[in-house]
């Protein structure tokens, strides 16, 4: 049976960031509020853990959860390269709904799906999330409903999809302000790439970085044979996205999630979360 507390009472919230820390610590699943909608997470170093909340949603290994965090230096411990623009990026927008692609510190003992050697990161502006993510460490999010059913904008929403049984603590933090998807970014490439479009527009991110490539959408003509796989694979991982999911809320309202908790990027890394998160 789930233990549900809510957060809009001090001592309630106090008990249940310690309740939930302590079951994401024993691999167990959790749902918290996001800034964009609610997530479902867990232990991002248990590959337990991890089947456990794929197999909740009904998703499979190829739409991995991306991972929430609570400091831009837990984030930087998860990611080999930045490129040229990831740091001015996080100063820029985080805590907040921009979810990053990058590639995943080759070292880390995890196992998040068929990742292809990416992550997706994300800092919520939550303060919920935050101490949770503070006292757990970085977990992998995904958006708190079955999969293809519309993301929980409430603790309610989630407890209707998920149930009692397979989640520990929901944490009610109210209803969400803003259930928009975070906005997806691959930083894979020597240009940024939208991978999918949400609360943060692209005019905001070229007046960080200058040049950033807009979102591919889908019937978009191919421009060149030779581009085409690579072309089909960001096609592919802007959809998974859109379907799944920490960083909680990718499609926007009145979109289903599937998406992301995940994110992607193209090419060799298509199918690292893109979730509502």
């Amino acid at each position: 049976m789930s233990r549900i507390y809510d957060c809009a009472d001090e001592t309630a919230r106090k008990d249940g960031i310690a309740d939930a820390a302590s079951a994401v610590r024993r691999g167990d699943l959790v749902v918290l509020p996001t800034d964009t909608v609610y997530g479902i997470g867990t232990d991002a170093f248990s590959p337990k853990a991890v089947a456990r909340l794929l197999e909740t949603k009904g998703r499979g290994r190829d739409m991995p959860p991306p991972v929430l965090v609570g400091s831009i230096r837990a984030a930087s411990a998860l990611i080999d390269d930045l490129g040229n623009h990831g740091r001015d990026l996080m100063e820029e927008f985080w805590p907040g709904p921009l979810t990053l692609v990058c590639t995943a510190t080759p070292s880390l003992s995890w196992d998040l799906g068929d990742t292809k050697g990416t992550v997706a990161v994300r800092m919520p502006m939550d303060p919920v999330a935050l101490e949770l993510l503070k006292e757990t460490g970085p977990m992998a999010v995904s958006s708190a409903n079955k999969s293809g059913q519309r993301a929980a904008a409430n603790a309610g929403e989630a407890i209707e999809q998920l149930g009692d049984e397979d989640v520990a603590v929901y944490l009610d933090g109210g209803e969400s302000d803003n259930p928009v998807a975070s906005t997806i970014v691959d930083l894979t490439y020597a240009v940024p790439r939208v991978l999918r479009s949400g609360a943060i527009s692209i005019e905001e991110l070229r007046a960080v970085c200058g040049t950033v490539i807009g979102e591919l959408r889908k019937g978009r003509a191919k421009p060149k044979k030779d581009d085409t796989a690579e072309i089909d694979a960001e096609t592919a991982a802007a959809e998974a996205l859109d379907d799944a999911d920490n960083d909680g809320g990718t499609d926007g309202p009145g979109k289903t999630e599937d998406t992301a908790d995940s994110p992607s990027t193209g090419s060799e890394s298509d199918t690292s979360g893109i979730d509502k998160n």
